[in-house]
């Protein structure tokens, strides 16, 4: 995983209550791996990989919703959650049990580079998926999304290739593209008119015939990426998929979960919802 912060500075034209409707949404979910838990599944339930415990993943789910409840930075949902986790044992290298296999394996727990993850993971997913929801209340006046990435030393060659290119906003290439794309992604997509993509002389593209798969193996198992095969904005021929496990739109999964498909205590904390 890239060790990129996140910059989310371009969410201060969401509705933030988008970005809260979404995350309060979720379920929960135990996993070991992070690909136990897959794409749109991920966009349903909240899961922390190898969190074997309702109440550590509780507490991990509660300082986010209060990073996006209250705009709470990163470095206060750290100093708030990290004397929790370690009263609890959830910290630094140990010999857990893998629940599903019975494996007893050495994991990396609680570190502060992990917190940074899942803090930018969740709060950037939910911000996209909240900007998604709304884009589509506005896609009449507005049809057209634009690709941007942030386009500095650290963006990934495959992010960048992307940057600048027009679809309409039904294009199947949002079902697979919209951001983020990977880990600590820092893209975002721009909604436009008729007038913008004239005044800013952009063309509009299509993913018609450009969009496939590729089978990768993931945890010994074999997983479909998209591939959108193209070219970027100034023309150069492209073939670009995103990180593994990350091409999907969270934005588009029903965000209600079927609590009936969990076990009694995770019902009780989902109530709520």
């Amino acid at each position: 995983m890239p060790t990129t912060d996140v910059d989310l500075k371009y969410a201060l034209g969401l509705k933030p209550e988008k970005a809260i409707e979404y995350f309060k949404a979720k379920g929960y979910a135990i996993s070991f791996d992070w690909h136990e838990v897959w794409k749109e599944a991920n966009a349903r339930a909240f899961t922390v990989a190898k969190v074997m415990k309702m109440d550590i993943l509780q507490d991990i789910r509660d300082g986010l919703q209060d990073a996006l409840d209250n705009g709470t930075a990163f470095q206060t949902f750290q100093k708030t959650l990290e004397p929790t986790l370690k009263a609890k044992g959830w910290w630094g290298r140990q010999e857990i049990v893998d629940e599903r296999t019975g494996e007893i394996r050495e994991a990396q727990l609680g570190s502060p580079y992990r917190l940074r993850t899942i803090f930018d993971q969740n709060i950037q997913t939910a911000y996209n998926a909240g900007r998604y929801r709304t884009q589509m209340e506005n896609v009449s006046a507005a049809p057209y999304l634009q690709y941007v990435a942030v386009m500095d030393a650290r963006t990934r060659p495959a992010h960048a290739a992307l940057n600048g290119l027009v679809f309409r906003a039904t294009d199947p290439f949002w079902d697979s593209f919209y951001p983020p794309n990977g880990w600590r992604c820092r893209c975002r997509v721009r909604q436009l008119d008729d007038g913008m993509l004239t005044e800013r002389e952009l063309a509009l593209d299509s993913s018609s015939g450009k969009l496939s798969r590729r089978q990768e193996t993931v945890g010994g198992e074999l997983k479909s990426v998209a591939v959108f095969k193209g070219r970027d904005a100034v023309g150069n021929k492209v073939a670009v998929s995103p990180d593994v496990g990350w091409d999907y739109n969270p934005g588009k999964t029903d965000w209600k979960p079927d609590l009936q498909k969990y076990s009694p205590d995770i019902r009780a904390l989902g109530k709520d919802l």
